[in-house]
């Protein structure tokens, strides 16, 4: 394929008229257009949390002429009005994405959740992978998305990986590619031909434990292993038609030397700024004729390479055709225009990059939509956000994932009439990050308990007094531990973390009451708890999720979940 992009081909095959929209448009360009286009941008409801500026959204949209938007937070009414607003205030119609990896939720808050990629994995049932691309396509649709970043379609080959732990869909290629191809098949239904896919990370996320976010991640594998993995699962979606890449700051060494053998270690880059990578592999290599968009900018993965005077424009010449999110939009902006006029983007990868841009809008017809007064929501659009339908889905998504990895000692069922008194354990990740644990949730597992007739006993983690184990067996009939652990951004590795040293809330009481350790988000927590007899992974800490974990812990549903290897850690005692 070469590097140069064809509308008629796909992903885009645009008609004569499209193209002729997308040229016209090209032509008429100033360079601060072109630049402009090149940028996603991140908008907020309040202050711009990243680059502190002061300018409305129409004085961003006219003074730099973005060409994508995302945004964080917000309702379901309050996102389509932002939406709506900026798509109103654009001269280009822009692309609008959101991270809807397991239902609406990632688009605004009251989205439904239907199943994480683990979830889909575990429930062993590629309709709940169709109907979580269904549902995130009906719910963000609804509120003017029209770009998905995602689904991940990273292989987990490492249990510590903290970024794809429960986004990837499997430990091996086909697995991937069976649950991501069912995904991206509801996407496209739930869409309606008004939305486009872009699949993550590109070369490929889940061979090691650290997070992009405060470091370079590595894949390492061999230019053999990466194509009998990762490279089997992208050639299948460059050729089902995918219309986006997102490269993520992760270098894959071996190949790009393999690509230029001149390069030393020194000269290993990210792939959003290695040209080996997204030209020569993605491109040509693997014949993508999309769109490349990098990851987040602010990534220390890709801060740690060069400065970024020189990386902003540096990732557009690389092959990448967006940039997303400034740091000040100032000052990035006349980078990427400065890089332009001095030649570190030449103007034939320049218009290239424009094109790719502009042809995704041309094949969802935004522009005719512009000018038909179409392209703005309605709100009563918004009906389908948390519909019955989409609830109906959620449950049955619930029911089939929810997984009983071990209960060696068959402490289940657990019931009021047997175990009336409950010590419930509750263990928190870190608390108002950019993905953070749900403060709600105790009280929620605590109101379901007692709503079954359980009496529910909120044990104070702060102390390292046990008390009396006798005493402990009289006064409690079982222990049940709730893992609340979820984020991204500030560790590199993110496992449980007692209250304090050797809390009281750590496992020392398994043989004296019957005791369930349900974790609500990453799958691989009995590496720090191996002692437990009874562990659940549930995937979520949504309401459906916990009614129907205290109605399989009850014995009021089986469990149909099946877990991967990776949930052992390693650890043969965990298997005990």
């Amino acid at each position: 394929m070469p590097r140069l992009v064809d509308l008629t081909a796909k992903p885009y095959n645009l008609s004569a008229e499209q193209i002729k929209w997308v040229e016209d448009t090209l032509a008429g360009m100033t360079a601060e257009e072109k630049c402009g286009q090149l940028f996603t941008n991140l908008f907020f409801f309040g202050k711009d949390m990243f680059s502190g500026n002061e300018l409305t959204n129409a004085q961003i949209l006219e003074k730099y002429h973005i060409g994508g938007a995302r945004w964080q937070g917000g309702t379901a009414q309050k996102c389509q009005d932002l939406l709506n607003s900026l798509q109103a205030d654009s001269k280009i119609p822009l692309l609008v994405a959101a991270n809807c990896d397991a239902g609406g939720n990632g688009a605004c808050s009251d989205g439904t959740y239907i199943a994480s990629g683990a979830q889909c994995e575990a429930s062993g049932d590629p309709t709940v992978a169709y109907n979580a691309g269904y549902v995130s396509a009906r719910e963000a649709g609804a509120l003017g998305v029209n770009v998905n970043f995602d689904p991940c379609v990273d292989i987990l080959f490492n249990w510590r990986n903290t970024i794809v732990n429960t986004r990837a869909y499997g430990t091996d290629p086909d697995t991937v590619i069976k649950y991501t191809s069912a995904y991206i098949e509801g996407y496209r239904a739930g869409g309606n031909g008004n939305m486009v896919t872009c699949i993550k990370h590109f070369p490929g996320d889940g061979t090691e434990q650290r997070d992009q976010h405060l470091v370079l991640g590595v894949n390492e594998l061999s230019p053999e292993e990466w194509d009998a993995s990762f490279g089997r699962v992208y050639r299948h979606h460059i050729d089902n038609g995918v219309e986006m890449f997102m490269a993520g700051h992760i270098a894959l060494p071996y190949y790009q030397q393999k690509l230029n053998p001149k390069l030393e270690d020194k000269d290993i880059l990210p792939a959003t700024l290695a040209e080996e990578l997204i030209i020569g592999l993605l491109k040509e290599q693997l014949g993508f004729n999309g769109m490349v968009i990098t990851d987040a900018s602010h990534m220390l993965g890709m801060t740690s390479a060069m400065r970024r005077e020189d990386y902003v424009p540096g990732a557009i010449a690389a092959g990448c055709d967006m940039f997303l999110f400034f740091n000040d939009m100032e000052e990035d902006f006349n980078f990427m225009l400065n890089g332009y006029k001095k030649g570190v983007i030449s103007e034939e990868r320049m218009n290239d990059a424009v094109r790719r841009v502009l042809g995704l809008k041309a094949k969802l017809n935004l522009h005719v939509k512009q000018a038909e007064g179409t392209l703005l929501k309605k709100p009563e659009d918004l009906a389908v956000v948390g519909c019955a339908e989409h609830l109906a889905m959620r449950a049955d998504a619930a029911d089939k994932g929810i997984t009983l990895v071990k209960n060696t000692l068959n402490q289940l069922p657990i019931r009021p009439e047997t175990h009336k008194r409950i010590r419930l354990y509750y263990l928190q990740g870190e608390v108002g990050g950019i993905v953070a644990a749900g403060s709600k949730v105790l009280e929620a597992f605590v109101a379901e308990l007692e709503k079954r007739g359980f009496e529910v006993t909120v044990n104070d983690g702060t102390t390292r007094v046990k008390g009396r184990t006798l005493e402990y067996r009289k006064n409690y009939d079982a222990a049940l531990i709730v893992a609340d652990v979820v984020g991204y951004g500030a560790q590199n590795n993110y496992r449980i973390q007692w209250k304090t040293a050797m809390s009281n809330e750590c496992p020392w009481y398994v043989w004296e009451a019957p005791t369930v350790m349900v974790s609500l988000n990453f799958t691989t927590h009995l590496h720090d708890a191996t002692m437990v007899k009874c562990y659940i992974n549930a995937y979520h800490s949504n309401p459906e999720i916990i009614k129907q974990v205290v109605d399989k812990i009850m014995g009021e549903s089986e469990f149909k979940g099946k877990p991967n290897d990776l949930v052992w850690a390693g650890k043969w005692q965990a298997k005990l």
